[in-house]
C-alpha cells in the first residue's frame, strides 16, 4: 500500500502539511512495512529526498535503531532491522518503545 501526499492533501501551500511524526518515525514505519524498501521508495512514500532518507537511515543506525545488511538473494540491496525495544527519543515519549511508535503505521489486522 503505497502512499503518497496529493496535492489536494497540501490545498493551496507549496510546503508539505505538518504532521504529527517526523521524517524519522515515517522511515521507521516504512521499513517496518517493508524491512527491504529501496531508499527512492521510502523517500517518495516519505516526501523526502533521497539524500534526506540516507541521512535518517545514518541516524538511526548510529543511535542503533536500525541494522542495516545485505538481502541473501540480491547482494545489492539492503534489508534493515528495526530494534523495537529502546525508548522513543524525546522526553515527552521516552517511556514508550519504537515498536510502539511503529504499531500506529501498521495496517490493523481484523
Amino acid at each position: 500500500m503505497t502512499s503518497t501526499i496529493s496535492k489536494r492533501e497540501r490545498g493551496h501551500s507549496r510546503t508539505a502539511p505538518w504532521t504529527f511524526l517526523t521524517n524519522h518515525a515515517h522511515v521507521l514505519i516504512c521499513l517496518a512495512q517493508a524491512p527491504a524498501m529501496r531508499i527512492q521508495d521510502v523517500a517518495e512514500r516519505v516526501g523526502i529526498t533521497y539524500r534526506a532518507v540516507q541521512r535518517i537511515l545514518n541516524e538511526l543506525e548510529d543511535a542503533g535503531y536500525i541494522k542495516r545488511g545485505r538481502k541473501k538473494e540480491d547482494a545489492r540491496s539492503n534489508e534493515y532491522r528495526i530494534n523495537g525495544n529502546l525508548p522513543l527519543r524525546h522526553p515527552v515519549e521516552r517511556h514508550r518503545s519504537v515498536s510502539k511508535l511503529i504499531e500506529l503505521g501498521l495496517p490493523d489486522r481484523n
